[in-house]
């Protein structure tokens, strides 16, 4: 016969064991420690200067820190690989631009991960485009000179690119207008734009926020922005489109992570950085770099990134571009 002594010790054990398991079954607390963004490009990127921004907003609103880390080279890929091999915990996320998220598919010849399958998407956080950069004492003054400059020159002009997807409107310009340009691949941009200044690149195409800060220095002169239309943030600065309807390219940055990352993780993420774009000063701060908010959830990233992966297959094959 059991004695109420052994009733209670076998009711307490049995609330142990019904507590042990409902704190099993609650999602941990997140983040805990530090929080690394890996950045597959150099610094001084678009990409990174915009990761920059987001992390030390992150790091306010969930209260540990959000470091950069850069790990450039192969077109992203290989910070990309760091990312999809880390642990899904959340401690180790890709802060990317469409590059090793989505263009890459249809650009490389091997790819070490499918961004579709081997990517968990997180949230979107801005859109941009890119600007055709020559230095301040290039002979040609504006876009019409620069294609007539070039045209007359065929096999001795050279642009420079910083990612994969940076070199679809080279292929373009070289297709639509009838030229012969020189692509040399960097592994960033700011790469790229020093060659410019040096004189040993003819042009490059850079994002938005490096175009700026070239220009307002005095040291280079935007052309025209690689978009369907004029860019609000440089509204003098021509679209490409405006002489070769069609050409229209946009560049994305998002956050992406280890597939198998835990709901409640994901949905922190999302929430913290949907928030953090909508706000008058973090919206001030990427316009400055040249892009302009793209809130996403997770679904809505992976569809966008899937509809991106179509797209630039088809861009490649119109610009003539074999795999590298």
């Amino acid at each position: 016969m059991i004695d109420r002594r052994q009733l209670n010790k076998l009711a307490f054990g049995s609330l142990l064991a019904l507590t042990g398991a409902w704190a099993l079954a609650q999602p941990a607390a997140y983040p805990v420690r530090p929080v690394k963004l890996v950045v597959p490009f150099p610094p001084g990127t678009g990409t990174d200067t915009s990761a920059r921004v987001v992390a030390q907003y992150l790091q306010t609103a969930l209260g540990q820190p959000f470091v950069v880390d850069n790990k450039p080279g192969a077109g992203g890929s290989i910070g990309a690989m760091e990312v999809v091999r880390a642990a899904p915990d959340g401690y180790t996320l890709l802060f990317s631009s469409n590059s090793a998220l989505s263009s890459n598919v249809a650009l490389l010849k091997t790819m070490p991960y499918d961004p579709a399958k081997d990517l968990a998407p997180v949230a979107g956080v801005g859109i941009t485009t890119l600007a055709l950069l020559v230095r301040a004492d290039y002979p040609p003054k504006n876009i019409q000179e620069f294609i007539a400059y070039v045209r007359q020159r065929p096999g001795k002009i050279s642009a420079g690119y910083g990612s994969s997807s940076a070199q679809v409107p080279i292929s373009m310009l070289n297709k639509a207008a009838g030229l012969d340009i020189l692509s040399v691949l960097y592994k960033g941009i700011p790469l790229a734009v020093n060659d410019v200044l040096g004189g040993s690149l003819d042009f490059a195409f850079a994002d938005i926020g490096n175009a700026t800060a070239q220009v307002s220095g005095g040291k280079m002169r935007a052309l025209a922005v690689v978009s369907e239309k004029r860019n609000p943030l440089v509204p003098d600065w021509p679209a490409l489109a405006e002489l070769f309807p069609g050409f229209d390219i946009s560049g994305w940055v998002a956050v992406a992570g280890p597939v198998g990352l835990p709901a409640n993780v994901v949905d922190t993420l999302n929430k913290a950085i949907t928030a953090a774009i909508a706000t008058p000063d973090m919206e001030q701060k990427l316009a400055t770099l040249g892009f302009a908010p793209m809130p996403l959830s997770p679904a809505q990233l992976k569809n966008f990134a899937g509809t991106e992966i179509v797209k630039w297959n088809q861009l490649a094959k119109d610009a003539n571009i074999e795999r590298q």
